[in-house]
Order: structure tokens, then C-alpha cells, then sequence
């Protein structure tokens, strides 16, 4: 189960390294990828001002609530010329961005 996780993870992460780029001309500076049995770690820095860094850990590991839960943040420089970035976590409990462009909407159970 787990090592099915991470395969996913790092698949998904190849298809977008494969994406094709807005800005053709941009130069990758920095790529790191880890995968572990039991986690990843990625970091991406384009010439273009993007960035994206991510992590992945599994919780629970070899019981009915294994989970992956991920953290990271991802940043780049829009038509405005304005840099942003967005922080992230992914887990049980959905994806839940962190900006200051985004909206601050309490979410109530």
C-alpha cells in the first residue's frame, strides 16, 4: 500500500515535470527529488521565478488509517510582475492553502 502511494506520488510529480511550460526559454536551476518506502521530498527552481517544494510523509503506517500527508509550498511571479506564494498541507482532512492573495474562509463542521 504504501510503496503504491509513493509511486503515485512521484508518477504525478514526472507528469508535471513533462507539462509543457508557459515560458518555453525557462531553465531549470534546481531539482532534488528523494522517494523513501515511506515518504518523498521534491524541490524545483525554474528560471522564470517558479518554485515548488513538497514533502510527503506516511502516518499510521501498517494500519487501516494509513495516510500520506503532505506539506509544501509553491511560489511564482504573475502577469501583475508580483511574486506568490501559496503554503500548503494535504491530509485526511483535504487540501488547505495558505496565501496572502487567497481568501481567509473559515471552514465549519
Amino acid at each position: 500500500m504504501k510503496c503504491a502511494i509513493v509511486l503515485v506520488f512521484a508518477a504525478l510529480f514526472a507528469v508535471v515535470l513533462a507539462a509543457p511550460a508557459p515560458d518555453a526559454d525557462a531553465q531549470i536551476l534546481r531539482l532534488e527529488s528523494d522517494v523513501q518506502p515511506e515518504g518523498y521530498n521534491f524541490a524545483l527552481e525554474t528560471s522564470d521565478g517558479k518554485k515548488h517544494e513538497e514533502q510527503g510523509q506516511l502516518k499510521n503506517v501498517g494500519t487501516e488509517q494509513e495516510a500520506i500527508v503532505v506539506r509544501g509550498s509553491y511560489s511564482f511571479v504573475a502577469d501583475d510582475g508580483q511574486t506568490y506564494t501559496v503554503n500548503y498541507v494535504a491530509d485526511e482532512n483535504g487540501f488547505q492553502p495558505e496565501g496572502a492573495h487567497l481568501p481567509n474562509v473559515p471552514i465549519s463542521n
